[in-house]
C-alpha cells in the first residue's frame, strides 16, 4: 500500500528516504516547482544538490505544430519522454558533467543545455506530470529513479493557481479557465490516475 503523508513541512519531507535519484510529480498546478526548490535548499542548495526539470522535454512550439498537436501541450505526446530517459540514464551513471535542457516560460519553449548536473552531486531531483504514466516510453524514465513522490493539491486551489499562471504568461482570464478546463484538467486526470504507483503521496490541501 502505497504510504500517505498529510502537508508536512519540505524540511521535514527532506529527511525521508530517498535515494540519490528523486522524482517529484503530481498533477499541473500542485506546487511541484516550488516544493522541489525548498527540497533542494533543504539538501544544501546547488553545492550538493540538483533540480532538473522535466518541463525542459516539452517537443517545441514548430514540432506541436508539425504534429497538430499545439492545443494539447503539457499532455504526455506533446514531451520527449526518450530523450528525457536517456539524460536520466547518464546522470544515473555519474557521467562527469550532463547538460539539461530547461524549460523558459517567457517563450513557452523549452531552453537546450541550460541545467549542469555534475556527477558529483549528492542529490538529483527532478520534478513533471507523469513520471508515474502507465506507458512503456515513460517506464524508462521512472526506471532511472530511485524514488517518486507525488504530491496531490485541491483540485479547485490547483485550478486557480492554473488560470494565475496562465494569465501572468499572456492569456486572458477567460482563454485561462477555457485552457484549464479543456487541457490542464484532462491531464491532471491522467497524473492522479497513477499516483498509485508513487513511493509516497503527500497531501498539500491546506
Amino acid at each position: 500500500m502505497v504510504r500517505r503523508l498529510s502537508a508536512p513541512d519540505p524540511a521535514a519531507l527532506a529527511q525521508e528516504p530517498h535515494g540519490r535519484m528523486l522524482g517529484l510529480t503530481g498533477s499541473p498546478g500542485a506546487g511541484k516547482s516550488t516544493w522541489a526548490a525548498a527540497l533542494v535548499e533543504s539538501w544544501g542548495g546547488a553545492s550538493s544538490a540538483v533540480l532538473l526539470p522535466m518541463d525542459g522535454f516539452h517537443l517545441a512550439d514548430v514540432e506541436l505544430r508539425r504534429r497538430g498537436l499545439l492545443e494539447r501541450k503539457g499532455a504526455p505526446e506533446t514531451f520527449d519522454a526518450e530523450g528525457y530517459a536517456a539524460l536520466l540514464a547518464r546522470v544515473r551513471r555519474r557521467e562527469p558533467l550532463v547538460m539539461a535542457p530547461a524549460f523558459e516560460r517567457d517563450l513557452e519553449q523549452p531552453l537546450a543545455g541550460a541545467v549542469p548536473v555534475p556527477g558529483t552531486a549528492d542529490q538529483v531531483l527532478t520534478e513533471g506530470n507523469y513520471l508515474l504514466f502507465d506507458e512503456p516510453r515513460w517506464h524508462a524514465a521512472r526506471e532511472q529513479l530511485d524514488t517518486v513522490w507525488h504530491l496531490h493539491v485541491d483540485d479547485d486551489l490547483r485550478r486557480e493557481r492554473l488560470v494565475a499562471r496562465h494569465v501572468e504568461f499572456g492569456k486572458t482570464p477567460d482563454e485561462a479557465r477555457a485552457w484549464v478546463a479543456r487541457v490542464d484538467d484532462a491531464n491532471a486526470a491522467l497524473v492522479e490516475a497513477a499516483a498509485e504507483r508513487a513511493d509516497l503521496v503527500v497531501d498539500l490541501t491546506p
